[in-house]
């Protein structure tokens, strides 16, 4: 067989290789498609097969049990602003780090550093004491601020990074043009960030999207309840509402997919620019 032979089989390999694990990650969402339109018997029954017929009700009574259109805004504004604050306040700490190389700087690195290995359950009581104590318990904000302390560590780590990658002669030349320190940052460094950021971006939308622990500590009242706090409704002490809860994941889940498929280009974009930067 020669070589060009050898490359096409291996292709052929590799590509049936990704197509099977593929399909392993796509089980569990057939189940959860497949089960949100079946019927409480059918799905107890026999969760792996079709359904009988669609039952679409289940989203409508879904829709309406956990009232969506509510917790999807709170979902939405606690996402949008955490991501935004974060983004913001990060690369601009990373930045400063980066570019002043004091040892108080890199004592104040060490620290977000040792920040990520902090488990959550060894400060949830502490976290509610002076949460509480502040008056920030129950309210959109107070969640806010408790996930830029608790997002803050991971976005440095990996902003700080990059940075480094980014010549300093280009702010250099950008000074000497008359830019001050916020119009280098602002104008020069936060676009060359973009493939990083877009990263920080998405890691922190799958995480606050997806939470639980964290808003069911905080947020108490009904009309604050997010997307997993509604969901988490339909699963009591002897009674699990499966043909509701499923139906409510899906709605869930899906503002995440069409996040994906519109920032996919994105991701590939920055990718390609991060292996090019070197």
């Amino acid at each position: 067989m020669d070589t060009s032979k050898r490359y096409q089989a291996g292709t052929l390999a590799t590509e049936l290789v990704m197509l099977l694990i593929g399909l392993v990650f796509l089980v569990p969402f057939y189940f959860l498609f497949v089960n949100s339109v079946k019927t409480f018997g059918d799905l107890l029954t026999n969760a792996a097969s079709l359904p009988a017929s669609l039952e679409w009700g289940n989203y409508v009574r879904a829709f309406q049990t956990t009232n969506f259109p509510s917790a999807f805004f709170n979902s939405a504004i606690i996402t949008i602003v955490s991501n935004l604050l974060l983004v913001l306040i990060s690369s601009m700490a990373a930045y400063r780090m980066v570019r002043r190389n004091t040892r108080f700087n890199r004592v104040l690195f060490l620290l977000f550093v040792a920040a990520m290995v902090v488990p959550f359950q060894s400060i949830m009581i502490p976290l509610v004491k002076v949460t509480s104590t502040l008056g920030m318990m129950n309210s959109i904000p107070g969640l806010i601020i408790c996930y830029l302390g608790f997002g803050v560590p991971m976005s440095v780590f990996l902003l700080h990074g990059f940075i480094k990658s980014i010549p300093a002669e280009i702010e250099e030349a950008a000074t000497v043009d008359g830019s001050n320190a916020y119009g280098v940052f602002f104008r020069v460094v936060l676009p060359l960030m973009k493939p990083m950021l877009v990263t920080v971006f998405i890691l922190n939308t799958l995480w606050i999207w997806n939470d639980y622990l964290l808003p069911s500590l905080i947020l108490q009242s009904q009309e604050l309840r997010t997307i997993p706090i509604a969901t988490f409704a339909f699963f009591g002490q002897y009674t699990k509402q499966w043909d509701l809860a499923l139906p409510a994941l899906v709605m869930g889940i899906m503002p995440v997919i069409i996040f994906f498929l519109f920032m996919q280009k994105y991701i590939i974009e920055g990718i390609t620019q991060g292996a090019v930067k070197g």
